[in-house]
């Protein structure tokens, strides 16, 4: 819970301008925030510009932060999710950047932020498989693959709104075997 506050608190602070609280932000959620953007985008280049992007909107927005009980990092990790989409979709019919990949290499994540990773990837995938099956299919479509809503009720063939409740219900329940 402390790191709740703390977080919290240096939201707060970043609002209203702490270029120090800033700092410290990003050295304290950078590592996880940029695994969302890897495993949306696959691509390392991709994720590096997304974090970066992510934490220009985290400053430029962390006066809109509210405390509802929701975890701070929650609300990290959906402008990562959603900026690391945006670029996904701006970029999957964009024939000219699938060679990027192969002309930017980029220094990998040091050794324990690779097992920080590695838990909680393990974490995730442990809870992931928890949900009925076309249900996990449906959140890795929707956060790993970047699909959205709509292409994932045509792929089940289900209504959009059935879609978006078996999200919500899936997302609930991470929540909760996540914390446990």
């Amino acid at each position: 819970m402390a790191q709740l506050v703390d977080i919290e608190s240096l939201i707060a602070r970043v609002a209203l301008g702490d270029r120090k609280a800033f700092s410290t932000l990003y050295d304290q959620t950078s590592a996880k925030l940029f695994g969302v953007a890897l495993r949306v985008l696959n691509n390392r280049a991709s994720a590096e510009d997304v974090l970066q992007e992510t934490y220009m909107k985290i400053w430029r927005r962390a006066d809109r932060y509210a405390s509802n009980g929701m975890s701070p990092m929650s609300w990290l990790i959906a402008i990562a999710r959603n900026t690391a989409i945006d670029r996904l979709r701006a970029t999957r019919d964009s024939a000219n950047l699938d060679d990027v990949s192969n002309h930017l290499v980029a220094s990998g994540p040091t050794p324990e932020q690779s097992v920080v990773a590695a838990g909680e990837a393990a974490r995730i995938t442990e809870c992931l498989g928890k949900l009925e099956a076309e249900k996990g299919q449906a959140v890795r479509g929707a956060y790993l693959q970047g699909l959205s809503y709509a292409e994932l009720a045509e792929k089940f063939s289900v209504p959009l709104n059935t879609m978006r409740t078996w999200l919500r219900r899936s997302l609930i329940s991470l929540k909760e075997c996540m914390e446990q």
